[in-house]
């Protein structure tokens, strides 16, 4: 492996455990065995885009390396039990297409703010148009002004955990950005034309799932997940729509996930692995990244699961700097065959091509 390329994974592996300290010592003890220890999730912060007449959203702490899932989408009944891939679920009044509104929170009001400058981001992404602060600031109430930073901050955040869509800033003089998506999903994300939200989030927590359940997840390991994000198969969600068909069909369709019967299964059972676009378009270690920030720490707190990360890092090392020396032979050969044998005039006239 070059040189620059290994001080390169050297380098990220030290941030990493420096950034992690105490939470990555207590992580080690807490994930003894990757099959016995399975971390409890923060599922994303759905609650910055809700339904009308929202309920509270509560927050959990952080517990060692782990966080247990406790925000809400305040349009489902938290007293809802499992509902998996194959069971009928009970029908309720769909307010999937109430108009979207904000978290009336009363004791935060940035919150308020915050989810105002999520739903213009969100519109302005869509719709392909430029951003600038200039914008930005018309649409955060003029007594926030001076806590602009935070406020974008915090939306920057949800955009990234909720939607999987980073904003980078590309003018620091003119102060413009974008959005740019995790995944290479169609339509912006959405998948589907015309309205909704991007769903590459929700594929990143699925991956997630799928890295760390030995990176084959079963269909009731990914439900018990998405259950507790308050995401039900047969129940449209206000962000991700029909479930059971993105994750099982559109999902499947697009080479994202692999969804296939477990051999010799009677009655049968199903399972998740990562599909070749995923593998292409993402990685173990961005993964890892994602969830931690969602867990409000790094990826080394994940002990067992940052050291595959960091072995699937390196592989993917080795073999693009095995494909860029094929590459390079291909082409040095290709450049002597030329300069030993000419194309005759015949040839040229022909059409014919040397060196590709």
């Amino acid at each position: 492996m070059p040189r620059g390329q290994t001080s390169k994974l050297h380098t990220r592996e030290k941030r990493h455990q420096a950034q992690g300290g105490i939470l990555h010592q207590s992580s080690v003890q807490a994930t003894v065995a990757k099959e016995k220890a399975f971390p409890s999730l923060a599922p994303p912060p759905f609650g910055v885009l809700t339904h009308r007449k929202p309920a509270a959203r509560s927050r959990s702490t952080l517990k060692g390396s782990e966080r247990a899932p406790s925000t809400k989408p305040t349009d489902v009944s938290p007293t809802r039990s499992y509902k998996g891939g194959n069971r009928k679920t009970e029908k309720k009044p769909s307010s999937s297409q109430a108009p979207l509104t904000i978290v009336q929170s009363q004791g935060d009001p940035l919150t308020r703010a915050t989810g105002i400058l999520v739903q213009f981001l969100m519109h302005m992404y869509k719709r392909k148009k430029p951003i600038t602060k200039a914008n930005m600031l018309k649409i955060v109430n003029k007594k926030y002004k001076n806590r602009f930073l935070e406020i974008l901050r915090r939306a920057s955040f949800n955009l990234e955990v909720v939607f999987g869509v980073d904003l980078k800033e590309v003018d620091s003089t003119k102060h413009s950005y974008i959005l740019v998506s995790k995944m290479d999903l169609p339509n912006n994300g959405t998948i589907s034309r015309g309205r909704g939200f991007p769903k590459t989030g929700l594929l990143m927590n699925l991956l997630g799932v799928i890295f760390m359940k030995g990176n084959c997840a079963t269909e009731e390991n990914i439900w018990e997940f998405l259950n507790k994000m308050r995401v039900f198969a047969g129940k449209r969600h206000f962000i991700f729509g029909e479930p059971k068909k993105l994750i099982t069909q559109d999902l499947v369709k697009l080479k994202y996930l692999e969804y296939r019967q477990v051999p010799n299964s009677d009655p049968a059972r199903y399972e998740f692995l990562w599909g070749p676009r995923a593998h292409a378009e993402t990685s173990k270690m961005k993964v890892l990244e994602f969830w931690a920030k969602i867990n409000h720490t790094v990826p080394s707190a994940f002990h067992s699961w940052y050291e595959e990360a960091l072995r699937d890092e390196e592989e993917r090392v080795k073999a693009m700097v095995t494909r860029q020396a094929e590459t390079g032979a291909t082409a040095s050969d290709c450049s002597r065959e030329c300069l030993a044998a000419p194309p005759t005039p015949n040839e040229v006239e022909a059409g014919s091509s040397y060196c590709g």
